[in-house]
Formats: C-alpha cells, sequence, structure tokens
C-alpha cells in the first residue's frame, strides 16, 4: 500500500479574478435592510424590524427585498436587527434555523403560544432552533443588536406563522399567499384571484407539533464559554502563520483533529465552526469542494485567493466573503479583537466532513515536522504512516 495525502480526487483548478473578489465581499456597511420583509411588518411591536438576505434570499415574504448574492450555496444567510422592545413573532421553519448572536440580548422563545420555554442569548451565542415548532425573540439590549442567521437548504419551502400573528396582520391589511407572496391591501394590492391564501394552522396539527424543554433547547445552544477549540485540527497548525486554533459548532467540518467532535450533530445541510488566531496566524493555502461563507466576528483578517498576495481581500467586524468551491484560500488575522484571538466564522455546504486539499508547499512543510494526512483525512505522524502503508 502506498501512502495518501488525499482521501477524495484533486479539484479542478478555479481562479477567481478581481472582480468576482469583489462581488462575493458583502461589507457591514453594504447591508441593505427591508422593513416590509414579513406579514407582520404593521403589527404593534413588530414594525421596526429590519430583515437583511446576504446569501439566498431566506424566508424574507418581500419580493423587493435586496439580496447580496443570489447563487446558490446549499444554505442561506441573513441577518435580523431590531430596536429595544421590537419582537420576532411566532413562526415555524422547515429546515435549519440557526441565530448567531453578534451582540446583544436577544430573548427566545418557543412553543405555538410562546410560552413552552425561553432562553437569553447573548454575545457570541450560536443557536439552533428545532425545525417544525413556533419560535420568535425579542431584543432586551441595545439597539444595535444583530443576530445573524444561517438557514438550511437553497430552498427554504418559507415559514408557517402562529395563528394569532395571521389574524392580527389580516386586520392591518396583510395577507399571505400559499406560494409565499406579500399582499398589502392598504398599499393598493388587490387579493389575486384563484389563488389560495395562508391560513392559520389547525389546532390538530399544533398539538403534533414536538415540545422543547429548556434543558433541551440548551443542548442546542453554543456558548462562548461551550467552545472547545483544537490547537491540532489542521495540517498547517505547527507551521509559521498557520497556527489557528477550530471549535466545531455544527457537524464536524474541516477538522483533521480524529478526537474532536462537534457540540451539535444533526444534519442542517451546513456545518459551523469558529477559527481563532492571534495576529499573523491563520490557515494556510487550501482548497475544497463546498461552498463556504466567513463572517468577521472580532478582529480584522485577510482573505487570500489563488495562492496570490496581490488579491487579497481585508474584512473588518461584521464583513463576509464567498469563497466558491475549488478556489484555493488562505485566511490570516491581521489585527486582533479588543478582548483577544480575531474570531471567524466558518460556514460550509453539505453534512457531512469537508475533506481539505493542501497546497503541496503546506504538505511538504508539515511532512518536515512529523505530520501528514492518513487514507481517513486525519493528522498523523509521517513517521508511522511512511511504516505502516509501505509496500510489501
Amino acid at each position: 500500500m502506498t501512502t495518501t495525502e488525499h482521501v477524495r480526487p484533486e479539484l479542478s483548478d478555479v481562479t477567481v479574478g478581481a472582480a468576482e473578489i469583489q462581488r462575493r465581499t458583502v461589507r457591514k456597511s453594504d447591508w441593505v435592510p427591508c422593513n416590509a420583509a414579513f406579514i407582520d411588518c404593521r403589527t404593534p411591536g413588530s414594525d421596526r424590524k429590519e430583515n437583511y438576505a446576504f446569501i439566498g434570499g431566506g424566508v424574507s415574504q418581500n419580493a423587493s427585498q435586496f439580496i447580496n448574492l443570489t447563487e446558490p450555496h446549499g444554505f442561506n444567510t441573513g441577518a435580523a436587527g431590531m430596536p429595544n422592545g421590537i419582537s420576532n413573532n411566532l413562526h415555524l421553519h422547515f429546515t435549519a434555523e440557526v441565530f448567531v448572536n453578534l451582540g446583544g440580548e436577544f430573548r427566545l422563545r418557543w412553543g405555538v403560544d410562546g410560552q413552552q420555554g425561553e432562553y437569553v442569548s447573548t454575545d457570541g451565542d450560536v443557536v439552533s432552533v428545532p425545525t417544525w415548532i413556533f419560535r420568535g425573540f425579542t431584543n432586551e439590549g441595545p439597539d444595535d443588536g444583530i443576530l445573524y442567521t444561517v438557514l438550511g437548504r437553497d430552498v427554504t419551502g418559507g415559514i408557517i406563522w402562529g395563528p394569532s400573528v395571521l389574524e392580527e396582520a389580516e386586520s392591518h391589511g396583510l395577507h399571505l399567499t400559499a406560494d409565499n407572496r406579500l399582499i398589502d391591501t392598504v398599499a393598493g394590492d388587490a387579493l389575486p384571484e384563484g389563488v389560495a391564501l395562508i391560513t392559520p394552522m389547525k389546532t390538530r396539527y399544533i398539538d403534533e407539533l414536538t415540545s422543547y424543554s429548556v434543558e433541551e433547547m440548551r443542548r442546542r445552544v453554543v456558548q462562548p464559554g461551550d467552545r472547545v477549540y483544537s490547537r491540532n485540527a489542521l495540517l498547517c497548525a505547527t507551521l509559521p502563520g498557520g497556527a489557528a486554533e477550530l471549535a466545531l459548532v455544527i457537524g464536524y467540518g474541516m477538522t483533521q483533529d480524529r478526537r474532536q467532535t462537534p457540540s451539535i450533530t444533526e444534519p442542517h445541510s451546513f456545518n459551523l465552526a469558529w477559527v481563532r488566531a492571534v495576529a499573523e496566524e491563520g490557515l494556510l493555502l487550501h482548497r475544497h469542494d463546498r461552498n463556504q461563507a466567513l463572517l468577521v466576528k472580532s478582529g480584522r483578517w485577510s482573505v487570500t485567493l489563488n495562492g496570490d498576495p496581490a488579491t487579497a481581500v481585508e474584512l473588518g467586524v461584521g464583513d463576509s466573503f464567498s469563497v466558491p468551491p475549488g478556489a484555493w484560500r488562505a485566511f490570516r488575522c491581521v489585527q486582533e479583537g479588543p478582548d483577544g484571538p480575531g474570531e471567524l466564522l466558518v460556514i460550509n455546504s453539505g453534512d457531512d466532513r469537508v475533506y481539505l486539499e493542501w497546497a503541496p508547499e503546506v504538505v511538504y512543510a508539515a511532512r518536515r515536522t512529523d505530520r501528514m494526512i492518513d487514507p481517513n483525512g486525519y493528522l498523523a505522524p509521517v513517521g508511522v504512516m511512511v511504516t505502516a502503508t509501505e509496500d510489501d
């Protein structure tokens, strides 16, 4: 048997041009809110919500919602911004909904009446809300609090609103068609003929929904203190400039540490992890076959495409970048956050592991430090592997 550095066929070369890099960069200053994305946009206490769609349209019900990147990624990303005291009313999702708290205090509640349980989310939390349960949230912190959202799959199927939400909206002239179009009769929209309108979910179906205790929901929350970082998660970790640490949150993702396990293993159609690094460290040149979204939580990060320093794009807090499948990329923390290492949220499409292909120079340098990748895609000592896999 011969040694191997890859557990999947090599990828075709993908070069990302300057214009494409710019298009895939979503600055915090590029965020475009929609103030009438949902049917509860006139309901008192919910009328000052701002909805953002970065990758895909998410579950927005307004055709005028601005979307930064429309091509399918296998997931959707966006954000919800609300002043203090404003709520997002109770609704149900068919695919995964994950909240990443980017600063603020939000009270999440669940159950058709919002009385089944509550959790107060603070800065740095990741909350994976189960599918097919009603959920809502209220901003109890500063006006500039933001919940970043990751939704499962390209087509989310929209959402189902709680019965009381639909009844309240109708009193304000708002209706929702079965194909997820918002009809505003106050603004002059006519109710379409021959098109069914969404009606409240029947009680017998509501009674069949799964109940979640506060303890069960807490197991779907990964607070900053719950993160378990591995310093040995990636082939480049012992090399200069490659000493990033990885904390798995949802799915096994990119880890090459055979003993590292995620906090949440349920399939979401994407995996999600935190990367942290001190200044001048990060991930050396690599690529893989998944769509990838990066979001800066703290510090400043440089993302280099194509292995060419001239293509580097620098990202600050709240900035994000979409890396296409097959593109060579490297990440470097250029400035730490105010409280320590820079933090980068990394999202990859798919439920199974992400197998990295490292640049030849990284493979060579890692071998010189007695590190290589075994046939299962995990780190192993060269001294063991050469002996164990050499030809008879």
